[in-house]
C-alpha cells in the first residue's frame, strides 16, 4: 500500500518539475560553467549560490539555478599544433592526449574530436565516442614541410563547424606554442566564435628546443613567446577557461590531470536577464565569490541569440 507520505512527495516532486519545465519554456536562461579557487590556487568545491555574486553589464543578477554536479555530457575538441616548432614534442602530446581522453571521456555519455592545424586546419576525426577512433586520428598527427601556424582560424572553424550545435558542456584543449603564424583569423574572431559556441578554451602551451638563433633573430623569437603566451591566456580567460603550461617541474601528463579535475569540479549557474532581447548584442558577466580571498573563472559575457 502507498502511504499519505509518498503521495504527498509525489505530488510534490510532480508540481516541481512541472513548475521548472515552465519556467524553462517561458523565460531566456544564461547558463554559465565556473570553476572557483583559493588563494593558494586550489580548486574549491563546496560553495553555495549564496556565495556567489552575479552581474551582466553592470546590473545585478539573481541566481536561478545552481548545482555543483559535473554529469553534464562533456564534449571535447582537441586542437593540435602541428607546425614545425613542435617538432621535437609531437610524440609526448600524441601520447599524453591519448591518455588524457581514455580517462576522461565516459562511454556513451561524452564525446571529442580531434583536429590538428599548421598551414591548414584538418579535422581528423569527427565527434565520436569511441576511443580506437580518436588513437587512431592521434596517430595521424603529423608535421608538414610548410611553415604556418594556423591558431585562430582553428578555433573560429572548430566553433563553428563542431562545437555550435553541441549541447552541454563544451571545452578546446588547444595544446601550441601560442605562436600564431600566417593566421586567417585573428584573435578577436576565435574568442567570439568560441563564446557564441558556448566552449570554453584549455590552452596547454608548450615548447620544443629553443634554436641557437643569433642575437637579434633571438630577441624576436622571445617577443612572439611573450605575445603567444598573452594570446593565450586572454583566450583561456575570455571563454571561462585556464591557460597552463608545460615545464620541466609539470609535464604535460601534470597539466592534463589539472584540467581533468578542473572539468570535474564546476559549478553550472543560470540566471534570466530582467531586459527586452537584443538579438546579437554582446553582454559582460562578472561572476565573483563573495569571499574575496576566491577567484572564479567563467566566460566573461555571451552573445545573445
Amino acid at each position: 500500500m502507498i502511504s499519505r507520505r509518498s503521495l504527498l512527495l509525489g505530488a510534490a516532486c510532480s508540481a516541481r518539475a512541472q513548475q521548472q519545465a515552465a519556467f524553462s519554456a517561458d523565460v531566456k536562461v544564461v547558463s554559465l560553467l565556473a570553476t572557483a579557487h583559493d588563494r593558494d590556487g586550489r580548486v574549491v568545491k563546496d560553495l553555495n549560490k549564496e556565495d556567489f555574486t552575479l552581474f551582466e553589464d553592470g546590473k545585478p543578477q539573481t541566481i536561478r539555478y545552481f548545482s555543483r554536479e559535473s554529469d553534464l555530457p562533456l564534449t571535447l575538441g582537441l586542437l593540435v599544433d602541428t607546425s614545425r616548432s613542435q617538432i621535437d614534442v609531437l610524440e609526448r602530446e600524441r601520447s599524453a592526449s591519448y591518455t588524457f581522453l581514455d580517462q576522461m571521456l565516459r562511454e556513451k555519455i561524452d564525446q571529442a574530436f580531434v583536429a590538428s592545424f599548421d598551414k591548414q586546419v584538418q579535422v581528423l576525426q569527427g565527434m565520436t565516442s569511441s576511443r580506437q577512433e580518436l588513437a587512431a586520428a592521434l596517430s595521424k598527427l603529423q608535421i608538414p614541410g610548410e611553415t604556418a601556424t594556423l591558431i585562430y582560424e582553428a578555433v573560429r572553424q572548430s566553433s563553428e563547424n563542431l562545437m555550435r550545435k553541441q549541447k552541454g558542456r563544451k571545452a578546446f584543449i588547444l595544446l601550441t606554442d601560442g605562436v600564431s603564424f600566417r593566421d586567417k583569423s585573428d584573435i578577436g574572431t576565435a574568442i567570439e566564435y568560441a563564446q557564441r559556441a558556448d566552449t570554453m578554451i584549455f590552452a596547454i602551451r608548450f615548447f620544443g628546443r629553443t634554436p641557437a638563433y643569433r642575437p637579434v633573430r633571438k630577441a624576436v623569437f622571445g617577443i612572439a613567446e611573450a605575445s603567444g603566451k598573452h594570446a593565450l591566456e586572454r583566450m583561456a580567460n575570455e571563454t571561462g577557461g585556464e591557460s597552463l603550461e608545460v615545464t620541466n617541474d609539470k609535464p604535460i601528463e601534470a597539466v592534463f590531470a589539472q584540467i581533468d579535475e578542473l572539468l570535474r569540479n564546476q559549478y553550472s549557474i543560470g540566471f534570466t536577464p530582467d531586459r527586452p532581447d537584443d538579438h546579437g548584442r554582446f553582454h559582460k558577466i562578472k561572476l565573483a565569490a563573495k569571499d574575496r580571498t576566491m577567484t572564479v573563472r567563467t566566460r566573461d559575457g555571451y552573445y545573445s541569440q
